[in-house]
């Protein structure tokens, strides 16, 4: 079954069809960005990794699992694995030196990260004491290569993109955003912005009290692990209404085009997408991210409205708007 997402009148009153070109993504000319904001680290080749057994049968659809906001820790209890961790060479942590421009972030992966984190940080910064009543404080945020200890576990490229609520942190392997092709995603700039939102979407959670309710040991459609993550599908759609507002705004504003490419990626990490392309059957009992189709709605919710009380899953009424 091919899944098709009805086109959309998006943030700024544009029609977004679902198909086109997708353009770079571009952070202002003169905007200001820190390259010393985010931390680098990790270890040398034979460095730690988690393996994993099961039904799952490959590194990218381990990284796909704990895509959006899932534990390394947790794999074990959820894959049926057992955790190996093989000591390498620990390399020094520094900060991302290289990004100093916004042209920096538009052709370097690891800037791109970065200069996402904070134009996210810019967002919520200001959204979330209006909308939720609660003060913004940012998360970390950890570009590693190979392989990085996180409060939640060892972390590899294998695990792809998470945040540790354990020591608030979220962390990022740039390698992995080459994988998202293999489920039919783009590896476009704003498909990887989408991540990082949804990422940050999860430390949100975390300040509102709500993200320990998501439970990957009681998985299925309706389940809280299923809100939990179209909730942070959804706040990343409020980041990408709001990123390009204002004069210090930190991004040229967003094409349909740049829009869809997150809407694709959405799609493509589908907990049914991931589990047809792995060679099994669809199985919503066993959902702990939710369907394609729900994925790219959440998103679309957000950015469509750019409001909190739309992306109200946990139907807590918590919001003022």
């Amino acid at each position: 079954m091919s899944l098709v997402v009805t086109p959309f009148t998006p943030a700024h009153g544009r029609v977004c069809s679902l198909y086109g070109k997708i353009e770079p993504m571009t952070f202002k000319s003169g905007a200001s960005f820190d390259g010393k904001r985010a931390t680098t680290g990790g270890r040398g080749r034979g460095g730690g990794t988690i393996a994993a057994g099961g039904g799952i049968g490959t590194i990218v659809l381990i990284g796909l699992f704990l895509l959006m906001g899932g534990n390394p820790g947790d794999l074990g209890q959820l894959l049926g694995a057992e955790s190996s961790q093989q000591q390498g060479e620990e390399t020094s942590s520094g900060h991302l030196d290289h990004c100093k421009t916004a042209e920096d972030g538009n052709k370097y992966d690891d800037c791109r990260v970065d200069y996402t984190a904070q134009s996210v940080d810019a967002v919520w910064k200001e959204q979330l004491p209006v909308q939720a009543g609660i003060e913004y404080t940012e998360p970390g945020r950890v570009v590693f290569e190979n392989s990085t200890m996180s409060g939640c576990g060892q972390a590899s490229a294998a695990t792809g993109p998470f945040y540790c609520p354990a020591d608030q942190s979220a962390y990022f392997d740039t390698s992995f955003f080459e994988q998202l092709k293999n489920f039919g995603a783009e590896n476009a700039p704003l498909a990887q912005m989408y991540i990082v939102a949804h990422e940050f979407g999860h430390h949100i959670q975390q300040l509102e009290g709500t993200l320990s309710l998501s439970n990957y040991n009681q998985p299925g459609e309706d389940s809280n692990a299923v809100k939990i993550e179209l909730q942070a599908d959804c706040y990343a759609g409020i980041w990408a209404f709001h990123a390009d507002e204002g004069d210090n705004a930190k991004l040229e504003q967003i094409t349909d085009e740049q829009a869809q490419a997150a809407i694709n990626t959405a799609r493509a990490v589908g907990d049914d997408n991931i589990q047809r392309r792995s060679g099994g059957e669809v199985r919503p009992d066993q959902w702990t991210h939710g369907s394609s189709a729900d994925r790219a709605q959440a998103f679309i919710n957000g950015y469509k409205s750019g409001k909190m009380s739309q992306c109200d899953y946990l139907d807590r009424n918590a919001y003022k708007s």
